[in-house]
């Protein structure tokens, strides 16, 4: 009888931990989650979670540089709905850097960069997005593991949608990264 209990215990703090939003210091997100990007103006967006990817990537067309007070900027569609439910929005933010990305199947491609504030769950931090066509993609945005580590953030790759959608618009906190 104490075996089956045991058994009982542990499967039911095992199902308590798969919704646990917080391990440590470091807040618990799922394979798939609601972000924001606020200084973008878009909000409810899925993105999906890659530890095996090292940078972030968020869907974007007719892509144009240009200079704004003496600093490079970059232009840009951003296309944020799925396939059945198509949104864009034109964008502009500053460029951080160009950068060469070498996908999965090792094919290399050159991407502008840009830096603007992701928000997830009650967390608003800086991210840097390389902005590529990802029409083929089911995710708009990608969230590699660099903005998993600035973000504090650990994966438990059983549970999606962890964290609550972002409120909008999130204000960014210097001190917590905490909307």
């Amino acid at each position: 009888m104490q075996k089956i209990q045991a058994v009982i215990t542990v499967h039911l703090l095992i199902r308590r931990a798969r919704f646990v939003k917080t391990f440590d210091h470091l807040t618990v997100i799922g394979l798939r989650e609601w972000v924001a990007l606020p200084d973008l103006g878009v909000a409810g967006l899925r993105a999906k979670i890659d530890t095996g990817a090292s940078t972030s990537s968020l869907h974007a067309t007719e892509i144009e540089p240009f200079m704004r007070d003496g600093e490079r900027w970059v232009r840009f569609t951003a296309h944020l709905g799925t396939v059945v439910q198509l949104r864009h929005r034109r964008c502009e933010a500053p460029l951080v850097t160009m950068k060469t990305i070498k996908s999965s199947n090792g094919h290399a491609q050159t991407r502008y960069v840009i830096r603007t504030p992701l928000a997830l769950g009650n967390r608003v931090w800086e991210v840097e997005f390389t902005l590529a066509c990802r029409k083929s993609m089911r995710y708009r945005l990608l969230l590699g593991s660099k903005a998993l580590v600035h973000g504090q953030l650990v994966v438990n790759p059983g549970v999606k949608y962890v964290q609550d959608k972002p409120a909008f618009p999130a204000t960014l906190s210097p001190v917590t990264g905490a909307a």
